[in-house]
């Protein structure tokens, strides 16, 4: 099949998401300017460079998470677990502003090194990252939409002892949760090498 995006897929279920899978979650923590600390997974994220490191998310509409690190420039991005599942899931509740998505999840907020905004004591890894950009996309045409685009540079790395072995991110026993289409989710359990031509 194929369809044009400004027309239904004629499918009972949106396939693009499914199509652009498996999606590295970002779980975001920040703090707002009233202190209240929150926590929300995005799917829309990923690495975009390593010199220095530097990270994206996306949020469709300008949610707490958006505005908190419009106004601290500062947030974490915590790695989600198999694990953590359930707590990250739980983070995903809109609440009110009021509310901390922490304590909803059951999980504890720990100083970061560097910014602000603590990270997820239960994660195995974090990046302490400064806001670059903050910006509202816009289509084809030039029309503002409700989406908003997060960059931030890394500028401190937290990894647990633990997470290690032989100085390698011991990446299959974390088992990383991935977001695939629909409500689907994978936990990474295999990985092989391949090595690149001529090296």
């Amino acid at each position: 099949m194929f369809y044009k995006t400004d027309r239904h897929h004629g499918l009972p279920y949106n396939p693009f998401k499914a199509l652009v899978a498996p999606r590295p979650i970002g779980w975001i923590s920040t703090v707002g300017a009233d202190g209240v600390l929150n926590l929300a997974p995005y799917s829309y994220f990923n690495a975009i460079g390593d010199e220095p490191p530097m990270v994206v998310f996306s949020s469709t509409g300008y949610k707490d998470t958006v505005a908190n690190v419009k106004a601290t420039g500062e947030f974490v991005c915590n790695l989600v677990t198999k694990d953590l599942s359930d707590a990250m899931n739980a983070s995903s509740a809109a609440v009110p502003d009021h509310v901390s998505e922490f304590e909803l999840a059951g999980v504890t907020p720990v100083q970061s090194e560097l910014v602000s905004a603590p990270r997820v004591g239960e994660a195995k890894a974090a990046l302490e990252c400064k806001a670059v950009k903050v910006e509202q996309l816009r289509d084809i045409d030039g029309n503002e939409l409700n989406q908003w685009l997060v960059t931030g540079q890394v500028v401190g790395v937290y990894i647990s002892d633990d997470a290690l072995e032989d100085g390698r991110v011991k990446t299959a026993a974390l088992q990383p949760l991935a977001r695939l289409g629909y409500m689907d989710y994978s936990a990474v359990d295999e990985v092989f090498s391949l090595k690149r031509p001529g090296s």
